[in-house]
């Protein structure tokens, strides 16, 4: 993970003092400043993966949609199928371009017939409102979204513990189904409780008001001191949340989505629904359908792929991926691996040699070759 380019004005989260309060580096990313790390990148990562990680991940974009012409809005904007949604339900989803290319991938919550909530990159976040006016624009329909990303606070707990923890304060988390949410109350104020994550590990996230966002986030937590010695929860920066998710094999905004890069491409088909019809039964087709349907019957040229390297030094985003000395694809994220002890990569590679598994590549890292072997994403999978 890379933080994007500076901006002359940079946003805090409602947690801004407590990530102060607790010593972490603090960063400009995507506009934001956010924690990169609070003690090493490695620890946060395997305190997650053994017990539970607290991340601040209120930079995400957070816009509601509402109204009688909602659902057949998000049915146009996104790739998952919107009109079979049960309430309480959340779904991953992507937005395309017309080419067919990723604006980004988000997760819709419907809260009931009428009324969702999109969760949405922080790097795409004013790019995606004025792609709504557009898009709402071209289908005669008027603005029912609200972007509540400023009036609100979010936060991932996450690992083995997490909604085991939860449960003192919101006792539905252990009864949430995966990608399923709850709305509760805590500290007076109401909070939406998810069972999702992006870190591959089981857990919840909460969205709430950033007005009293500290006291409601004590509250989540049943009061649990962060700052003590052996504390149940361990604080988590950005750089842990990047190496955990790509453990994980879950892809990243820059890195396995793009707006130049095929949908198809991205190892989330099962994201994709091309036949899709609104709550009147009319055939409604999500933006870029017909791009998308020429991917899905032509095939792309590449795919997303798994290395392991040997060695200890891990490639970057970038690099070329050679077999027998010849370009077969280029390296998308990289990491050295805390949770396997080794180097790890995701590479688009050709698309019939990113499906054999065990066969030998090398990465060109300038000075020296790097050999890795392709392997089935995930990389890890909890028990």
């Amino acid at each position: 993970m890379q933080p994007l380019e500076r901006t002359t004005f940079v946003l805090r989260t409602p947690l801004n003092d407590l990530h102060r309060a607790l010593g972490a580096k603090l960063v400009d990313y995507a506009g934001w400043e956010m924690p990169l790390l609070y003690t090493s990148i490695r620890q946060e990562h395997l305190r997650t993966r053994s017990g539970a990680g607290l991340f601040d991940v209120s930079h995400m974009g957070r816009v509601r949609f509402a109204g009688p012409d909602a659902a057949r809005l998000l049915e146009r904007l996104c790739t998952r199928r919107v009109r079979d949604m049960a309430a309480g339900q959340c779904r991953y989803t992507l937005l395309c371009n017309e080419r067919g290319g990723v604006r980004d991938d988000a997760l819709l919550y419907r809260e009931d017939d009428d009324r969702f909530l999109l969760v949405v990159n922080a790097a795409n976040r004013q790019k995606l409102l004025g792609h709504f006016a557009d898009v709402a624009q071209a289908m005669g329909v008027g603005p029912c979204w609200e972007d509540a990303t400023l009036q609100t606070c979010m936060v991932a707990l996450q690992g083995p513990r997490a909604r085991q923890l939860a449960a003192a304060a919101v006792p539905q988390a252990l009864e949430l189904k995966r990608y399923r949410f709850t709305t509760t109350t805590l500290a007076g104020t109401e909070a939406i409780v998810s069972r999702t994550g992006y870190t591959g590990e089981d857990g919840v996230e909460a969205i709430f008001p950033a007005r009293g966002a500290e006291e409601t986030l004590r509250a989540l937590l049943d009061h649990v001191d962060l700052q003590a010695p052996g504390a149940p929860v361990t604080p988590v920066g950005l750089g842990a949340r990047d190496t955990l998710r790509l453990e994980a094999g879950m892809p990243l905004y820059g890195h396995e989505l793009g707006e130049d890069i095929p949908a198809f491409a991205c190892g989330v088909d099962f994201a994709i629904n091309l036949d899709k019809a609104d709550d009147d039964d009319e055939p409604i087709a999500p933006v870029g359908c017909e791009a998308l349907r020429k991917q899905r019957e032509q095939g792309v040229a590449q795919r997303i792929a798994g290395l392991q390297l040997e060695g200890g030094r891990t490639a970057r985003q970038g690099m070329p991926v050679l077999r027998d000395g010849e370009p077969v694809g280029t390296v998308a994220s990289a990491c050295v691996a805390p949770t396997l002890g080794r180097p790890i990569a995701t590479a688009f590679l050709d698309s019939a040699l990113a499906q054999r598994l065990g066969e030998r590549v090398e990465i060109d890292a300038g000075a020296r070759r790097l050999a890795a072997e392709i392997v089935e994403l995930p990389f890890y999978k909890a028990s």
